[in-house]
């Protein structure tokens, strides 16, 4: 028998560890993920009300952590969307708006390199970045990543349909539907191109490998990782583990998939002990593909929401977005604070102890109570461009439709003067218009527009611009 003085002693030494392990996390910064769907809608999981999309580990994320119900996203299509979350800064102001809506194979310019991204800032105090999947803000080699901040980048340099396949891929009717003109897509490794047309179906086991990869290599000091899946935008592509698994059909079957790459990282996390010092974010770029006919069956869900991808409306913008970190995070907790993408620039510098730039103006604020629990209000305003042009504001729970244009339609825009009014609070399906009875409310929110709009000057648009 271990002699009893022996028994004390080790668990004494036991519980030092775990103190110093403990402590340890403490002390260090703290790590960071975001990892970003594409063209996931407010309705597409579980744990925000779809009937048969199963989603256990976001679903778990959200009981571990902060799931939002009023979170929002910077513009309603991909490229500027993802130019707002890595700087904090409304597409409007660093010129990633244009009438070609997104960057293309053949565009000639990229993310202006005098833009601060989170992986740049970041840098400054010692962190590792890295980035795996999408990219969507430029593809001439000066506009790749490794030039905004990041050590390390595996993935697409635009949308999955920039291909030789198009939008519709192994959905389409017929074959003259698929194939298009682009180049082949190419799939990177830093600067170099490591192949072309990739096998889709192993994109998201592939980019969650590289994930973990990133993880255990850099275990040992802070890091940044920007997880930006391809899916579900369309083409739409499942592996042979989740193809046909769905109620949901192929749609169902993707979301189910990135479902299981979220909890394949979060298992690392809490296998290389870093979860308590590590902040996960997961949100959608913009609201989901809801256009009729061909890409019904292919796009998600909105939920309760009004309209999709593209538009100003509550569906295009407000997306689902869960934040994940034990000890950092208050855990079990719905929070109806009203934030955007633009506030994780800002929230992870603070947590990182680095001071905001001062050069230039940002949209997004510092959440860290909100996460915490301390506080659960966030933004005053809300601001919905569309390219250069701001279509509707919201203050407080009232939202201003001053020009209104549905998702993706020939249509042209149609001006509203006065502007329709919707309380949010009550009808987040903007289903019931209330101007005539709130004229006050319509007054100061034509105010708070015109005063925002006179205080922004729109620089030069950088998407219309192309490769000769």
């Amino acid at each position: 028998m271990i002699p009893r003085f022996k028994l004390l002693l080790l668990f004494f030494l036991l519980f030092l560890s775990a103190l110093y392990e403990s402590r340890a996390q403490s002390n260090r910064q703290p790590n960071f993920i975001v990892i970003l769907a594409d063209d996931l809608g407010y309705g597409d999981l579980g744990c925000y009300g779809h009937p048969t999309i199963r989603t256990p580990f976001l679903d778990q994320m959200a009981t571990e952590g902060k799931r939002f119900t009023q979170f929002y996203v910077g513009a309603n299509v991909c490229t500027p969307s993802r130019a707002a979350l890595l700087t904090g800064r409304l597409p409007i102001r660093n010129g990633i708006f244009g009438k070609r809506v997104v960057f293309f194979p053949n565009s000639a310019n990229g993310l202006p390199h005098s833009e601060i991204t989170i992986a740049k800032a970041l840098k400054t105090k010692g962190y590792a970045t890295g980035l795996v999947g999408k990219w969507h803000l430029g593809s001439k080699k000066e506009y790749l990543p490794l030039s905004y901040g990041f050590d390390s980048y595996f993935g697409l340099p635009y949308s999955n349909d920039m291909g030789k396949v198009g939008s519709f891929g192994p959905t389409a009717s017929d074959q003259a539907a698929r194939v298009n003109t682009n180049p082949p897509l190419p799939l990177y490794r830093n600067n170099e191109v490591v192949e072309t047309e990739p096998d889709q179906r192993q994109l998201t086991k592939r980019y969650t490998d590289e994930v973990l990869k990133f993880i255990t290599a850099n275990r040992s000091k802070p890091f940044f990782m920007y997880y930006a899946s391809p899916f579900p935008h369309v083409p739409l592509y499942a592996s042979e583990q989740f193809s046909g698994k769905s109620k949901r059909g192929l749609y169902g079957d993707v979301v189910e998939e990135l479902d299981w790459s979220v909890g394949q990282i979060l298992k690392k996390l809490k296998e290389l002990k870093l979860d308590k010092n590590t902040v996960v974010v997961f949100l959608s770029d913009n609201g989901p593909w809801l256009m009729k006919n061909r890409l019904e069956e292919v796009g998600g869900s909105a939920g309760p929401l009004y309209e999709a991808k593209g538009s100003t409306y509550e569906g295009g913008m407000r997306v689902p977005a869960i934040f994940w970190g034990p000890g950092l995070v208050k855990a079990n907790t719905v929070s109806t604070a009203v934030a955007t993408s633009m506030d994780i620039l800002p929230t992870f510098l603070n947590l990182a102890k680095i001071p905001l730039p001062t050069d230039r103006p940002l949209d997004g604020q510092d959440i860290t109570d909100v996460l915490n629990g301390r506080k659960d209000k966030g933004a005053e305003v809300v601001y919905y461009y569309d390219a250069d042009r701001l279509y509707a504001i919201r203050k407080g729970p009232w939202k201003a439709h001053f020009t209104t244009h549905p998702s993706y339609s020939p249509e042209a825009p149609v001006p509203h003067d006065p502007p329709l009014l919707y309380n949010l609070e009550v009808d987040p399906g903007e289903r019931y218009e209330v101007g005539k009875k709130h004229p006050d409310v319509i007054e100061d929110l034509r105010k708070a527009f015109e005063k925002h709009r006179a205080g922004v000057v729109a620089v030069e648009p950088l998407l219309d611009a192309i490769v000769e």
